[in-house]
């Protein structure tokens, strides 16, 4: 970036007066402060828990005309103090965010095209496919002969949005179909 003697005179004379500003009483902290309680005006606060981690930290939602408007942690929790992970932090956005997927979406082997399937289409391939995979497989008895009943060629890798139950329920299922290879991504 080139900028000339004269231009390098003008913004630090226009820098200058910025900051010169705020002690002639030009401040955003009393708009700020205004304008804070603004958004969650007339909202009701709901106090919940955190299900990310075994911590379990409070959140206070901001509920207006039945949709989330704003969520916080909550000061008067010991173990936080009001202060939340990336994950409890990111709790509002991730349930509003419009990029979020609503529908389930599959793009055929060889395919450069994703398309809309419904919920019963998924779940049925995903099914079979781990059914398959399983069947062909799956390992009865070790070299030494000793029953082992697992299936290596499966691997789950869990998702850091998936709350303490969830995780539970995953890792149950995953053992009764002799999966041996699984990871969680809780780790933020």
């Amino acid at each position: 970036m080139g900028i000339s003697r004269r231009g390098f005179m003008k913004l630090t004379g226009a820098g200058l007066v910025c900051l010169g500003i705020k002690d002639l009483g030009f401040g955003v902290r009393p708009a700020a402060a205004y304008a804070a309680p603004l958004k969650i005006e007339g909202c009701k606060e709901i106090l919940t828990i955190c299900g990310f981690c075994s911590c379990g930290c409070n959140i206070i939602m901001s509920v207006k005309d039945g949709k989330l408007i704003s969520s916080e942690g909550d000061p008067d929790y010991p173990v936080s103090e009001g202060a939340l992970c990336a994950k409890g932090a990111a709790f509002l956005s991730m349930h509003l965010n419009p990029h979020r997927l609503q529908k389930p979406q599959y793009r055929a082997p060889g395919s450069d095209k994703w398309e809309e399937k419904d919920w019963d289409f998924v779940l049925g391939r995903i099914a079979r496919l781990v059914k398959d995979t399983r069947d062909k497989d799956f390992i009865l008895k070790n070299d030494k002969g000793q029953a082992v009943n697992r299936v290596e060629t499966l691997f789950q890798l869990g998702t850091s949005q998936m709350d303490n139950e969830e995780c539970s329920v995953s890792h149950q299922m995953l053992r009764s179909l002799g999966v041996v290879y699984m990871d969680h991504q809780a780790r933020v």
